[in-house]
């Protein structure tokens, strides 16, 4: 089985990194497991045309496709995104928005390989939980929309910096054995 673990912030090395860092090496143990960053890719924002409400197709010729392919092939899904603003951050809302062809709310809708499960992990620097779990609610909302089955979420808070991921390692791992 193949694991994707993707990093939803544009940091390349800071805690959302080291969180995927943690996931990806865990999940190595048991999956296949690639983990990507959403600055890997270069994609367009949604052009809200509605062109892929009848066609299935994004008019857009990008990398979204290829990112596409990573989600194509994984099994499991786990993205780990940090607060910004109270939300996930815009790259991945704009990767999110650029799904709509394979919005399951309008047909024909392009579709992903059935089965999948999907994680979702939130972090932010300050102590409420209340914004974990709405970043965790974006990202099963999302996958809901993509037929991935939302299978669980882990809230972080109090994690501004790489540094402050160490002394959460065990919870990052237990949740990680859930997988």
């Amino acid at each position: 089985m193949n694991a994707l673990i993707i990093n939803c912030s544009p940091v390349r090395n800071g805690a959302t990194a080291e969180i995927v860092r943690i996931v990806t090496e865990e999940l190595s143990k048991k999956y296949t497991a690639k983990s990507i960053c959403i600055d890997d890719h270069s994609f367009g924002f949604c052009k809200g045309c509605r062109t892929c409400h009848d066609t299935a197709r994004c008019v857009q010729n990008d990398d979204h496709s290829l990112f596409m392919y990573d989600f194509e092939n994984a099994d499991i899904i786990v993205s780990v995104a940090p607060s910004y603003w109270a939300d996930v951050p815009a790259q991945f809302k704009a990767f999110i928005d650029r799904c709509t062809p394979w919005c399951n709310t309008h047909e024909p809708h392009a579709k992903l390989r059935s089965g999948k499960k999907g994680y979702a992990i939130a972090l932010r620097t300050g102590p409420n939980m209340k914004e974990c779990a709405k970043i965790i609610g974006t990202i099963e909302h999302f996958y809901g929309h993509m037929e991935i089955e939302c299978c669980g979420g882990l809230g972080l808070c109090s994690v501004e910096y790489k540094e402050a991921v160490e002394p959460r390692k065990a919870e990052i791992t237990s949740f990680c054995d859930t997988i």
